[in-house]
Formats: structure tokens, sequence, C-alpha cells
């Protein structure tokens, strides 16, 4: 696990753009803290690190489930705060794009139990102060554990 202090949205903003960079065809990240503690501003950030249109807002999908954009890679971004588990996500068709050819970024993926995936990078958002954030990136497989170290390396020469 590695854990960054965010001073401000911006910053945690600019967290999320660097791992956006990062990601490839597949990648499911879950996204896991309060209300407000900073998911949706990460989420912008990401949509900006995937060549998402800096005109185009990126906002909670709180009441749509699933915004889709386009960028390098299509961002498909998921709060699943409104659903029950498995089984509507099935029905809504929800896996299908959880291995598909775009990024998968899922807030409150608590939601899900078998359709978790194994592989994904785990992101734990919670309040250290009013403006100051603790990202923890918790990767489950080899493969996040390289994206996690790479964003790391690249962190430490912006800040």
């Amino acid at each position: 696990m590695v854990m960054l202090d965010s001073g401000s949205p911006e910053e945690t903003e600019r967290i999320g753009a660097l791992l956006g960079e990062l990601l490839q065809p597949g990648d499911f990240i879950a996204l896991r803290g309060e209300l407000g503690a900073g998911k949706t501003r990460f989420a912008r950030g990401v949509a900006t690190g995937l060549g998402v249109d800096p005109a185009v807002p990126v906002t909670s999908p709180t009441y749509t489930l699933l915004n889709i954009y386009g960028g390098r890679l299509t961002l498909y971004h998921f709060d699943l705060y409104r659903l029950s588990g498995d089984e509507e996500v099935v029905e809504l068709g929800f896996a299908d794009y959880f291995h598909g050819d775009g990024v998968s970024l899922v807030e409150w993926p608590e939601r899900l139990c078998e359709e978790l995936p194994r592989e994904r990078l785990e992101i734990h958002f919670s309040y250290l102060d009013e403006t100051v954030r603790r990202v923890a990136l918790v990767p489950t497989s080899e493969r996040f554990k390289n994206v996690v170290d790479e964003l790391l390396s690249v962190y430490k020469n912006v800040w």
C-alpha cells in the first residue's frame, strides 16, 4: 500500500491525471471513501490523463449510475451507491464493461460481490482534516504494483 496526502482538490485531481496516463484497456479502478472525500475529483483527473476533452464536464454518475467519456481510452465511470448488489449489476450489464477495451472507474465498489474483478487497483480516500485527504493505493496484482511504482516515481518528481 502506498499513501499520498493531497493538500487540495487540485492535487487530488493531478494524482488522478498521473494515474490516467498509465492506464491500459481493461483496467479496473475501485474508489472507496466517504461522500466528499475526493472520489469524483480524482475521477476528473483520471479523465484528463486518459485524454478526455477538458471541455467535457466529468461529474458523479450518482443518478445515472454510469457516465461514459471518450479519450485515448474510453472511461466508464460508475457510481454504484444506489445499487444493492451483484444481481442489479448483472441485470444492467455493467460487468461487460469491467473487462472491455476501456477503463472502469467504480465508486462504491463494495456494492459488487462476485462481480468485483480480482485484478484491480483499490484507492481509498479519507479525511485528514478539512483540506487534506489521504489517498491510499492498494494494488491487487503485479500489473497494478508496477502502475503504483511508476505513479509514485512520477509523483515524487512533480511534487
